[in-house]
Parts: structure tokens; sequence; C-alpha cells
């Protein structure tokens, strides 16, 4: 009788050892099917929003060294009353702004001046193209390598934008500005902040080519920005995780069947 009561004992263990297992290994294999879809170049990676504000055309642009002036004004129908013909009214994270390429210095009646940015590389065109893009994204959004026949200045507005060119990375935080890049710069533009970015991109391009064309960086300077902050977890990617449960589901079979 008691060898009886032992081999049901036994068999019931047996039973629940092999069930343990078979569940262990489907979890482990499904993530290693999620890491093999996402390899880790992929993985949490999406487009950074491009958004365009406003934008209009000049024949020539003013003498001397120029900046761009960035001011706030109470309302959008305010900062384009104000607008004269180098500036561009825009609403961007709540707020409306008048953004003006000029000499340093200056106001504009009504507003409030918030930044200065400059003083921007020297370019020449036949016709100039003033415009104003609104980024905007969460952590680990990026765009494309891209150049444009112009020069890009930066000004965020929230959370952090990296700027990665062959040089390396610039990372500009809320409230920070970036002089700009030279017309033909390959560069790659990422949200590497906490919280969401958002920004205005003031440019000034030749008005005759296209706007932005794709281009290529040296292997070191592209890629996704990481995942984690400062002093923060980095996230493993999927296939990570299931390699790691392939392996911990097969050390417990191996451990299990020893005794």
């Amino acid at each position: 009788m008691m060898n009886g009561t032992r081999m049901r004992v036994a068999t019931t263990a047996a039973w629940l050892l092999a069930r343990r297992l078979r569940v262990g290994l489907a979890v482990a294999s499904a993530l290693g099917l999620v890491g093999l879809a996402c390899p880790p170049q992929a993985w949490a990676q999406e487009p950074l929003v491009i958004t365009t504000l406003s934008e209009k055309r000049v024949p020539q642009l003013p003498a001397g060294s120029l900046f761009w002036r960035v001011e706030s004004f109470p309302t959008l129908a305010a900062a384009q009353a104000a607008a004269g013909p180098y500036g561009l009214a825009a609403e961007s994270a709540g707020r409306s702004w008048l953004l003006t390429v000029g000499p340093s210095g200056g106001s504009s009646p009504g507003g409030t001046r918030v930044a200065e940015v400059g003083p921007l590389p020297v370019m020449q065109a036949s016709e100039y193209l003033l415009r104003i893009n609104e980024p905007s994204g969460p952590r680990g959004s990026v765009t494309p390598v891209h150049t444009h026949p112009g020069i890009e200045a930066f000004y965020v507005l929230t959370g952090e934008l990296s700027v990665r060119t062959a040089s390396g990375t610039v990372r500009i935080p809320a409230g920070g500005t970036n002089t700009g890049l030279r017309a033909g710069t390959p560069l790659q533009v990422s949200s590497t902040g906490a919280a969401d970015v958002r920004g205005l991109v003031m440019f000034v391009v030749d008005a005759a080519q296209p706007f932005s064309s794709p281009a290529t960086l040296p292997a070191q300077a592209t890629g996704l920005p990481r995942t984690g902050g400062a002093g923060g977890a980095q996230f493993a990617h999927p296939w990570v995780l299931g390699a790691a449960g392939t392996l911990l589901a097969l050390g417990l079979a191996r451990r299990r069947a020893a005794h």
C-alpha cells in the first residue's frame, strides 16, 4: 500500500514538473520570437514627427551677420500683425511665437523676447525659403539621416533634442538653442529627454533646391539614442529577454531532472 502511494505521488510530481517546464519553454520561445522579429536596431524606434508651422520666400536676406529672434505673443493674430518681411508667426506648445531673421538685437511691437540664435552660417542663393518646423515625439523617436540646402537652427521648448552629425552629438535641453548647421551637413535629429520633445527649428535654405534629401553618416555617428537616462536603467531588448528565458527554462529542467 505504501509503495502504491509513493508511486502516485511521484507520478503526480513528475506531471506537474513537465507541465511547468512546457509553460516555461513556451514563454521563453515566444520572447525569443519577438526578439527575432524586433532586432535591437529597430526595437522601440519610431519617427520623430516634423510639422511645418510657417514659411515664406524672400528674394534676399538682410545685410550683415544674421540671427533668429524668438519672441512670444499673447495671440497668434498679434504675432502675425507684428511680423515684418523676415518674420514668421507660429503656434507651438500652447503659445504664440514670432521668429524673425535679421541683425542681432531689435524687438517687435507687443512681443516678449525669449531667445536669440546666431550668428548663422553664411549662405548664398538667388531666392531663399524661410521655414519654421516643429519636431515632436517621445524619447527614442528619431528622423532619418538627411541634409538641407541651407541653415538649420534650433530652439527647444520641452524635453531634449539631440542632433547627430559626423562630428558627434549635440544635446539641446528645454530652453536651449543651437546656432545651426551649414548647408549640406548630414544629420539625424532625435528626442532624448525624459519628457516628449517639442521645439522650433528655423531654416534659411535655397528655395530652388529640394528642402530635404536622404544622406548617410559614418557608422559611429548613427543609431538610436540610449533608452535609459543618466543614472537610469537600460532596458533590455526582446531578443535578450528571449535568450535569457530559454536558458533559465533549460537550467531548471536539468536541475529538476537531476533530483
